[in-house]
Order: C-alpha cells, then sequence, then structure tokens
C-alpha cells in the first residue's frame, strides 16, 4: 500500500524478467478456477440447497439466532467474505510494503484459500454454516492474494509492456477456467457412470478447484522475487495508507468522480456473475449441466467481447464504450427478468449477451482509470483502487439477498441490480475526462 518510492528498480536481466512474468501468468492460472467453478457455477445452487436442508417449515435458517431465508444466505455469505476481506487487505498491503516479503504474504493467502476451498468437500447434508464460513475464508483469501498479486505487475514488466503481460494473465486465467469447467461438465454429466451421487460430484468439483489452485500456486511462489525495501518510512502502517490516498485524491475531485462511478457499476457486474448460477438454477430451474455450459459461453466470449470493446473505444473512445456497456448490461438483466423457466436456449442467449459485454467494460474501466493517475503516484493509486472495488462490492449481493428476502422472487431480485448500472451510468456520464486527465497531469489522448 506504500508509494512508487518504496523500492528500487530491480535491475533485472531480459530472460529473468522473462521468467518473473511466466510465473506472474500461472497465478491466474491457478486461482481463477476458484471463481469460475466454485464461486460462479458450483457453490450457490449447491450451498441454496444444503441451507434449504436445513431451513425450517417456513423456509428459513437461523444462523446466529438470526432468522434468514433460505434462499439468501449464499449471498450474505458473499457479502460478509467481502467485508473481511477489505478488513483485511490494507493490514497485509502495509505488511508487504514495510518488510518487502510479499511473496510469503501471497503463499500465505492463496494457501489459505485453498484449503478452504478444498474442505468444501466434506459440506453435505445440513451443514450450511460450515459451508457458509468456508466461503468466506476463501474469497476473502482470494481477494487478498490477488491484491499482492496485481501490485507484482510493475515490479515484472516496464511501462511498454505492461498491458500485454497484465493481458496474457488474465488470457491464461479464461484458459483455465474453461479447461476445468469442461472436465466438471463431464464428471458432473456422467456422475452415474462413475459411480457417483450428483451432490459427491459437485463436491468433488468444489474440492478439486482448491487442489488445482494450490498445486499451480506453487510456479509463481518459486519463480517471484521480494524486492529490497529502500524506505520503509514510505509505507504507513495499515489504513493510514490508504486514509493519506484518500485524502491526495481529495485534491482530484475528478477521478475521485470518476472512482464512484466505477464502483458503483462494477459492483452490479461483480453480483450478477456471483448470483447468476442461483437466478438459473432457484428461478428458471436449470440443471448444472446447463449452468456449466452457460458459463463456458461467458468465459469464450468475454474475450472476443473484450477485443471488439477494445476496436470501439479506439474509435468512439474508451468513456463511451463503458456508457454503451452500461446500456447493454441494463438491457440484458431486462431481458433476464423476463425469461421463461425451463429454456435453456435463451438463458444461453443471456449468457452470451453477459459474455459479450463483460470482459470489455472491466478492461477498458481500468484502463481509463490508468489516465486519471498522477504521474509517480501508479502503486498507491491502484492499491486504492483494488481496495475501493472490493470494498464496494458487498452492496449488490446485500441487495440481492434483502430482497429475495423481503419478496421471495429471484426475478425481483436480479431486477433490483439494474440500480447500479442505471446509477453507475449517470455518474460516469457527468465525468468530464479530458479535463480530469489534464488535472492529473497526464497528456490528454486524441480519442479517449
Amino acid at each position: 500500500m506504500g508509494t512508487d518510492t518504496v523500492r528500487t528498480p530491480p535491475a533485472d536481466g531480459a530472460a529473468e524478467r522473462s521468467r518473473e512474468q511466466r510465473g506472474w501468468y500461472f497465478y491466474d492460472w491457478a486461482c481463477s478456477v476458484y471463481s469460475t467453478s466454485v464461486l460462479t457455477v458450483f457453490l450457490g445452487p449447491y450451498l441454496t440447497s444444503v441451507a434449504e436442508s436445513a431451513a425450517d417449515a417456513d423456509g428459513y435458517v437461523h444462523p446466529l439466532g438470526i432468522p434468514v431465508r433460505a434462499g439468501s444466505f449464499f449471498a450474505y455469505s458473499v457479502s460478509l467474505s467481502v467485508i473481511v476481506a477489505v478488513l483485511v487487505m490494507p493490514l497485509v498491503g502495509a505488511a508487504a510494503d514495510r518488510t518487502g516479503r510479499k511473496k510469503p504474504l501471497l503463499a500465505g493467502a492463496a494457501y489459505l484459500g485453498a484449503t478452504a476451498t478444498t474442505a468444501m468437500f466434506f459440506l453435505d447434508g445440513d451443514r450450511y454454516l460450515l459451508g457458509g464460513a468456508l466461503l468466506i475464508v476463501a474469497n476473502a483469501a482470494q481477494s487478498v492474494a490477488m491484491m499482492l498479486y496485481n501490485s507484482y505487475l510493475p515490479q515484472i514488466a516496464p511501462p511498454g509492456q505492461r498491458d500485454a503481460v497484465s493481458s496474457r494473465g488474465w488470457a491464461f486465467g479464461y484458459a483455465a477456467g474453461s479447461l476445468v469447467l469442461v472436465a466438471n461438465l463431464v464428471l458432473y454429466t456422467g456422475h452415474d457412470g462413475f459411480g457417483l451421487s450428483e451432490g459427491t460430484a459437485v463436491r468433488i468439483c468444489l474440492a478439486s478447484a482448491g487442489l488445482w489452485w494450490g498445486a499451480f500456486a506453487l510456479i509463481p511462489l518459486t519463480r517471484l522475487r521480494d524486492r529490497k525495501v529502500t524506505d520503509r518510512e514510505a509505507a504507513l502502517p495499515g489504513f493510514r495508507q490508504l486514509a493519506a490516498t484518500v485524502r491526495d485524491m481529495r485534491r482530484r475531485p475528478l477521478t475521485l468522480a470518476f472512482l464512484l462511478a466505477y464502483l458503483v457499476y462494477n459492483d452490479g457486474i461483480q453480483t450478477v456473475i456471483s448470483q447468476a448460477s442461483v437466478y438459473g438454477s432457484e428461478e428458471l430451474g436449470l440443471g448444472q449441466s446447463t449452468l456449466i455450459v452457460a458459463v463456458l459461453l461467458v468465459q469464450v466470449l468475454a474475450v472476443a467481447g473484450a477485443l471488439t470493446m477494445g476496436r470501439l473505444a479506439r474509435a468512439y473512445g474508451a468513456k463511451r464504450t463503458i456508457l454503451g456497456s452500461l446500456v447493454a448490461w441494463t438491457v440484458t438483466l431486462a431481458a433476464g427478468f423476463f425469461l421463461p423457466a425451463g429454456a435453456p436456449m435463451w438463458f444461453f442467449v443471456l449468457a452470451a449477451g453477459i459474455g459479450l459485454v463483460l470482459g470489455g467494460s472491466q478492461a477498458l474501466s481500468r484502463s481509463l482509470f490508468s489516465h486519471l493517475v498522477p504521474p509517480g503516484k501508479e502503486a498507491e493509486y491502484f492499491s486504492a483502487y483494488e481496495m475501493s472495488d472490493r470494498g464496494m462490492s458487498w452492496l449488490g449481493p446485500l441487495l440481492f439477498g434483502l430482497t429475495y428476502q423481503l419478496t421471495g422472487s429471484y426475478r425481483d431480485a436480479i431486477i433490483s441490480l439494474v440500480a447500479f448500472f442505471v446509477l453507475g451510468f449517470a455518474l460516469l456520464a457527468r465525468v468530464p475526462v479530458r479535463r480530469a486527465i489534464a488535472d492529473a497531469g497526464n497528456p490528454v489522448p486524441d480519442r479517449i
């Protein structure tokens, strides 16, 4: 969480830098399977079914004596995991800056998350509290590990290479997610042939994501290296560094205005990703194999969509392209509200719409934000960007869960998320990005 003056640039040779970059790609390969197989596909419907088996006659479970609809338990658990991550990230980030020992902290977070994910094999019967606890630990650990992983990018790649290196890591993650989902689909659809019950097949898919995460995390942990800290005073402890960055941002209100808009609409994006499988299984009555195919479709089309939106941004500017994607998100959710139950083909159409706007809206938001960062403050601003991203992304699952809690309808819950895209559109439309770039002290591109 420190500033760019914390470390001296490493005198890497080209071969050593290339080796580190290849190792860095493999952390995305390792952990993306958790996001895809566990969080997006299997855990939501399965944990909901476990909670329903533990529910009383009115459909409620009672964690810590609090009445909660069984159908809202997964969404609340995701929301709580993000709150935990936000409390832990500044402490871990400050420790990494002060000590320079980033790799042991990355290893600790990665293996805590991988262990919790592997332990989901034991999530059966009515053990919904165990499932909620493992989800909170795994999701918070993944967030902390991703913060540390992202912070390596400025150290392993010079400015001219960062876009390419970052994109390759992103591609590695999508490739791993797709590969493992295909294996999951074979196991799940053919569970009878393997002598497994449906529930056991799901638990194997959950646990295998943790084993994959832990096994492939060894590659980046053997290739990445820590850098020497040259100015220990530059890294403020814990929340003091975040507070100092926010104070600096207040002197650049247009940068802060863009960040606020991003936080709002990105919260909607993250909630759609985590809750779509619950909507498909519980409201539309779709089977797990249908959900897996839909997520595979999202994975493939997200790459094509990002490339297409990148070309649109070159023609029309990043801001206009992002605004267009937010309109597409709103239309997609509205269409999802009217999807007929038991109709997989229409759900695939919805998945295609999500995939085409998913990668591009996030990639362009990150690149646009990079223009709004003052020179020399890249590390601390992007640390705050990651922190703020996680910090807001509990509101969407909370709204989704509360809407279902009050109405008993997943259709009402999914349509409630439109609010994030409408408000995010309004906030972003008001940001004069050219003036914001100039105020940050950066050259203004011909088209932005």
